[in-house]
């Protein structure tokens, strides 16, 4: 799977968020001012990407995504964990923890998660 471009994914997040909609209805969700034209190519570019879908009501389109947000977010961490991590998911955990100043409570969390999954 493709990353997706900024604004591909901006698309993305609003259908993922609302579901099926016409091209007006995600331009008015955009996160920032987006010309009409500009919105079409994003979703003319996930439609033959087969990211989304689309169905014909009346005059208007109505589209909705097809690739799953946690499908997208599992292919993007796992093309991190390869190009900056040498492959080991080990290796980005460890750097997240060590970046990101993570509170008390939130190692605890992790640690209850860990033991979790190895017990």
């Amino acid at each position: 799977m493709s990353q997706f471009t900024p604004g591909e994914l901006a698309v993305m997040r609003i259908l993922w968020n609302h579901g099926e909609l016409k091209p007006g209805e995600v331009q008015e969700k955009f996160p920032e001012q987006i010309k009409n034209p500009a919105l079409r190519s994003y979703l003319a570019v996930l439609l033959e990407k087969g990211h989304v879908s689309r169905r014909k009501v009346g005059k208007a389109f109505l589209y909705t995504a097809v690739t799953r947000q946690q499908t997208a977010f599992r292919s993007t961490i796992r093309q991190i964990v390869d190009a900056y991590c040498d492959g080991s998911a080990k290796d980005l955990v460890m750097n997240l923890i060590r970046s990101e100043k993570l509170s008390k409570s939130e190692l605890l969390e992790l640690k209850r998660l860990a033991d979790d999954q190895a017990g």
